[in-house]
């Protein structure tokens, strides 16, 4: 909150929020967020209790990254695609108190709560941005903020470590879990993302990244720092990122790569280069080198970045030199490939044996794990101390990702320890999607690996061997895993026959990685 209270103080009248056609003085944000904060004291939040918001990129949820923690009260943004049974999970399991349901995810709001056996206190956003869906609450969010205190002082922070923020996995290996996050990383993670994503005083940025992704990479409350302006962007939509980017001189953006896909897929008519130089920071895998340029010719810088929910988004960058600029695009592509060097909240990483935390030589060839130290790491998982012991071991952050390192100590990843699908920007647990095949009657054996795909990134791809006798369609089985997981999880290809095996039984997943590919 003290970002915001400095920016409110020296640019009062500058523009801090733009969504359709509103806009909110710093002065107004600042304001907004004090009634937020007075209104849920008044509402019996108390210290360290939890405020679930299911909303897209909107005010609301802007809004919520601040009057939660200056209540001191516990944000949990919850993931807009998750089904109805996991948002009922995250609001029990983080002890909801008040949960905040934007009107165009009303549905999904219901739903949820009628899986959850907590009854928090539900509020409604009405937001005049919204284009379907229903309200879901007694309460009006625009009521709910007029109720409050337009002067409100925040309790004193008991301690810096103190939880500001709970962000829930997608479940990747069952249940979600709660990685949660204090004050101090909170704030560090926001600094180190101006140098580290080359940010920048009074940008403008758009938000193309969900906030619910680790609290939108800290940018929430990095932006407010730099007296930036958040342009709000309810859904990704090619049409109107080209129209907000020229018509409000957008200067930053951030996302997975399917959003650049998307960009790049528009129709001729609707696809056209910025009128200005965009920065545009890309998590997950690497743009590849025809990517790269067609993005270029649009008018977009690429910084390429490598993180995860545990240490609040981006925390590997690939710095970029200078003298690269002038490279042939091949060479570039491969060095941005490379996810580079720690940013600066993360004190120390290596890439090393996870047993005995020994680095590899800088040889580009011998792989390890990368592993992760410093302030902009997670306190742990919510109510799960074995998996926090577990992810912490040795007194470092075990990514399960694998890496070498260059001989100039920038880290290149090389391959995912635990069979992680990425989609969209999204985790997705091969497990999970095999162990509801496993449930299908017709189904005997079942392994699912990551597909490529241009728009998403990659996808599910099952394998599956049937039953003697039994018979059923890549329909059915898609249905049926639609009806048993988030729809973004289930296969998009199923493709039916022997599995490839082991001396001993088990799959070989590898063999199956060539056949997707």
């Amino acid at each position: 909150m003290s970002f915001l209270e400095r920016t409110a103080a020296g640019f009062a009248g500058h523009t801090a929020v733009i969504a359709g056609e509103r806009r909110f003085t710093y002065a107004q944000f600042a304001e907004r967020c004090r009634r937020f904060a007075s209104a849920l004291e008044r509402a019996g939040v108390g210290y360290g209790e939890t405020v679930a918001v299911l909303s897209p990129n909107a005010p609301a949820l802007l809004e919520a990254h601040y009057g939660a923690p200056l209540r001191r009260a516990v944000l949990a943004a919850i993931n807009t695609r998750l089904d109805a049974a996991t948002i009922g999970y995250i609001l029990d399991h983080s002890e909801a108190k008040v949960f905040i349901i934007d009107k165009d995810l009303g549905a999904a709001g219901r739903a949820g709560l009628a899986e959850a056996k907590s009854k928090p206190l539900v509020i409604h956003v009405d937001d005049p941005e919204a284009t379907d869906g229903e309200l879901v609450g007694d309460l009006e969010y625009e009521a709910f903020l007029a109720s409050g205190d337009p002067n409100y002082q925040a309790p004193p922070l008991r301690d810096e470590w103190d939880t500001i923020a709970i962000n829930y996995t997608s479940g990747t290996t069952g249940a979600p879990k709660g990685v949660v996050y204090h004050h101090r990383g909170a704030f560090l993670n926001a600094l180190s993302a101006i140098p580290s994503l080359r940010l920048a005083h009074e940008m403008v940025y758009l938000w193309t990244l969900p906030m619910f992704h680790c609290n939108g990479w800290s940018q929430t409350w990095a932006v407010t720092a730099l007296a930036g302006t958040h342009v709000c962007l309810r859904r990704v939509d090619p049409a109107q990122i080209f129209d907000l980017i020229d018509r409000h001189r957008v200067t930053h953006a951030s996302g997975a790569p399917i959003v650049l896909n998307m960009l790049l897929q528009a129709s001729e008519t609707m696809r056209r280069r910025t009128t200005h130089p965009v920065t545009c920071t890309v998590g997950g895998a690497a743009p590849p080198a025809a990517l790269l340029e067609k993005m270029e010719a649009l008018g977009f810088h690429i910084i390429h970045g490598y993180g995860l929910t545990e240490s609040y988004g981006p925390s590997v960058v690939c710095d970029w030199h200078g003298d690269w600029d002038d490279l042939p695009l091949g060479e570039r592509a491969a060095l941005m490939a490379r996810q580079g060097l720690q940013t600066y909240g993360v004190s120390s990483m290596i890439v090393a044996d996870p047993e005995t935390l020994f680095p590899v030589p800088a040889d580009g060839a011998t792989v390890g794990e990368i592993l992760l130290r410093g302030a902009t790491i997670m306190k742990g998982y919510h109510k799960a101390p074995e998996a926090t012991e577990q992810a912490f071991a040795g007194g470092w952050l075990h990514t399960g990702d694998l890496a070498v390192v260059h001989a100039d100590g920038y880290v290149e990843v090389k391959d995912r320890a635990k069979d992680i699908i990425i989609s969209g920007g999204e985790n997705i647990s091969s497990l999970e999607i095999e162990g509801v095949l496993y449930r299908h009657p017709a189904v005997l054996e079942a392994a699912v690996v990551a597909s490529p795909d241009e728009k998403w990134g990659e996808t599910p791809c099952a394998f599956v061997a049937l039953k003697p006798g039994a018979t059923v369609t890549p329909e059915e089985l898609s249905a049926f895993c639609r009806q048993n997981l988030a729809h973004f999880k289930a296969p998009r290809r199923f493709v039916f026959g022997v599995l490839p095996k082991t001396s001993t039984g088990k799959i070989q997943k590898h063999v199956l990685r060539q056949q997707a590919r």
